[in-house]
């Protein structure tokens, strides 16, 4: 099996007409990591993923694979491998054919394929299974097919589109482990798209969130979900409750907001901001609802809201409480189930407390939901 080469992508940029699918890509993609492409749907992560496998080129740009620029090299002639979001198993051929298919166009002999399917089919955790025919196999099981058909071809990075998409939630839960055991037992790249947070985060080295053809931040999951770089970011890795306001001070990487609805907030500056952010501008605070919790006394401090209940769910692992705070504002504060009745406070004002280093002040900008 190839080992893993880097990935670079330099200046990119991919043009549809006067349509900017992609906007000054610069990406560097460590050989033998899990990289992913996040972002919701139209942002250009696809897009990107075509231009690495060859199918697209750059309207301007590099990307080069090992230290090669691709430029001009068709898919046939690059070390990647492309797993699609269909599979495109062939339904008439047994899973041992499927997963050589590219040895027998080769010309390899029949003994040696049967030889290398068994191999992977052992590495996938599916051993025995070479005879079936696609149908008879589960989507999971699929997906590991798929993946085994593009390991034969030996490319040093396997390119994946949304590749668990079509699976339930439990399956693709349990397929995000087995892909990343998988890719760790290759130690070849793994480039993989998604619009699933959880996706992304469980199984990447490190993670490019997109939004509209940019790349807003790169960085492994922790610090893309307690650092974020942009609004955009920290509004679509997670939940977080925003708060706006502006810059009263700052002191020490740590500022104190005054909003328009609930008073003073003391939060962290995140690091993106720490150079750049100063008294007057016009920040957001974001506070995760698992950041909250309710407040032992009703004193007011500049880490207290005020606010009334006015819905809960409990969620099993979770109670998630929806309040009102000043001037109508919602918040969410999720609260870990630890297996006893819990009173419910609908209807009550209560304050709400947070750690401020737990919480992030950034530069007003893009929500992803807006």
């Amino acid at each position: 099996m190839s080992q893993g080469v880097g990935v670079n992508l330099q200046d990119v940029w991919i043009r549809f007409g006067d349509f900017v699918a992609v906007r000054e890509a610069n990406v560097d993609i460590e050989g033998g990591s899990f990289f992913s492409f996040l972002g919701p749907s139209g942002c250009g992560k696809t897009t990107i993923l075509r231009a690495v496998s060859g199918f697209l080129e750059p309207s301007d740009g590099k990307i080069l694979i090992g230290g090669n620029d691709m430029a001009g090299i068709g898919p046939n002639k690059r070390p990647t491998a492309l797993i699609f979001q269909n599979l495109a198993l062939f339904p008439l051929m047994k899973v041992w054919e499927n997963i050589t298919f590219s040895l027998e166009v080769q010309g390899v002999g029949a003994a040696d394929r049967r030889k290398r399917a068994d191999e992977l089919l052992d590495m996938i955790a599916l051993a025995g299974q070479g005879d079936k025919l696609p149908s008879e196999l589960s989507g999971g099981q699929k997906q590991r097919v798929a993946i085994a058909r593009a390991l034969c071809a030996s490319p040093d990075v396997l390119l994946l589109d949304e590749p668990l998409s079509a699976l339930d939630l439990k399956l693709r839960q349990h397929m995000r482990t087995e892909l990343r055991q998988i890719q760790q037992r290759v130690g070849i790249t793994f480039i993989y798209i998604t619009h699933d947070q959880g996706e992304a985060l469980t199984m990447s080295d490190n993670v490019a969130v997109m939004r509209h053809g940019i790349i807003d931040q790169i960085a492994d999951g922790q610090s893309i979900y307690d650092d974020p770089a942009t609004p955009f970011v920290a509004s679509f890795v997670g939940e977080n409750n925003v708060f706006r306001g502006k810059v009263k001070s700052i002191e020490n990487g740590m500022a104190i907001i005054s909003t328009n609805r609930t008073g003073d907030l003391h939060a962290r500056v995140g690091t993106s901001a720490r150079e750049t952010m100063k008294v007057g501008d016009k920040a957001m605070i974001f506070i995760r609802p698992e950041a909250l919790s309710i407040a032992e006394t009703n004193s007011a401090s500049n880490h207290r809201i005020k606010a009334l209940v006015t819905n809960e769910e409990f969620e099993g692992q979770a109670y998630n409480v929806f309040l009102e705070g000043g001037e109508g504002k919602e918040i969410k504060m999720s609260l870990v189930n630890q297996g006893k009745i819990r009173q419910s406070s609908m209807g009550k004002d209560m304050f709400l407390e947070y750690d401020p280093e737990q919480s992030i002040v950034l530069p007003e900008g893009e929500l992803a939901n807006e």
